[in-house]
């Protein structure tokens, strides 16, 4: 998949949430909400590692499947880019931004 593939995702998956759940938000509330979304998945995220290390309690670590790390990852991503969107941020310009910031630190 590349970045385009995933913006299209993007694109549809942000005109399913904004249908199901347009109703009863405004543009305000939804950014809100998608920025509490994104913590709720970084904390997943952060569970999964902490499992993937046998660093999680026993009742844990007995639910825990080696295959949930990755989707944790891939639904941080997706979350942090359907907020990007909601935002209006335009995500391959501020990429290409940060990684020439990133590669000037090295030069």
């Amino acid at each position: 998949m590349d970045l385009k593939d995933l913006q299209k995702f993007i694109a549809t998956e942000d005109k399913r949430l904004e249908k199901y759940y347009g109703h009863r938000l405004d543009k305000e509330k939804r950014i809100l909400a998608g920025t509490v979304k994104l913590t709720e998945e970084l904390g997943e995220l952060a569970n999964e590692v902490l499992a993937h290390y046998c660093l999680q309690r026993k009742q844990k670590l007995d639910k825990h499947c080696e295959d949930d790390l990755p989707e944790e990852f891939a639904d941080v991503i997706i979350t942090a880019l359907l907020l990007a969107k909601a935002m209006d941020i335009n995500i391959e310009s501020a990429l290409e931004k940060k990684i020439k910031k990133v590669n000037e630190r090295y030069e």
